[in-house]
C-alpha cells in the first residue's frame, strides 16, 4: 500500500470521530445546512487525509450527481462524498466540493495556550 502522510492542520479543524484524524479546517466550511440520509453534514471547500472511492452516479435530493465516496485515509471509514460533476446548471457550485457528514466528525476546539482570553474576562479595567 505504501506509507501514509497525514497533514496537520492548525486552527479550528474537524477530525474524524473513529480515529481522530485530521480532515479538515473549519474555516473550509461552504455551508452547514446540507443533509444526507443520516442527517446533518457539512460543505467544505478542501479537506485532507482522505482517500476517494470510485465515481458513481447518484441520485440525491438536489438531482443527479457524479460523486465519490471520501473515507478516512486511516481508520477507513466512510465519512463523505465529493461532487465531481453536477448535471443541473444550478448545483454547479458545488463541483470539486466534498461533504462530510456531521455524526462522523467531531470538531476540535483549539484551547488558548498563552492565557490570555478567559470566559467571561474583559478588557475593562474595574473602576
Amino acid at each position: 500500500m505504501g506509507r501514509v502522510f497525514l497533514v496537520e492542520l492548525e486552527g479550528r479543524s474537524y477530525r474524524c470521530r473513529f480515529c481522530n484524524n485530521n480532515v479538515a479546517l473549519a474555516d473550509d466550511v461552504l455551508s452547514r445546512t446540507f443533509n444526507c440520509s443520516q442527517g446533518r453534514a457539512y460543505l467544505f471547500s478542501n479537506v485532507v487525509n482522505i482517500t476517494s472511492g470510485p465515481k458513481e452516479e447518484r441520485l440525491m435530493l438536489s438531482g443527479m450527481h457524479t460523486v465519490e465516496d471520501i473515507f478516512c485515509c486511516c481508520c477507513g471509514q466512510i465519512l463523505g462524498w465529493k461532487y465531481v460533476t453536477t448535471h443541473d446548471k444550478y448545483q454547479k457550485y458545488k463541483e470539486g466540493k466534498f461533504v462530510l457528514e456531521r455524526w462522523r466528525i467531531v470538531e476540535e476546539m483549539m484551547e488558548d495556550l498563552n492565557g490570555d482570553a478567559h470566559p467571561g474576562s474583559s478588557d475593562m479595567e474595574n473602576p
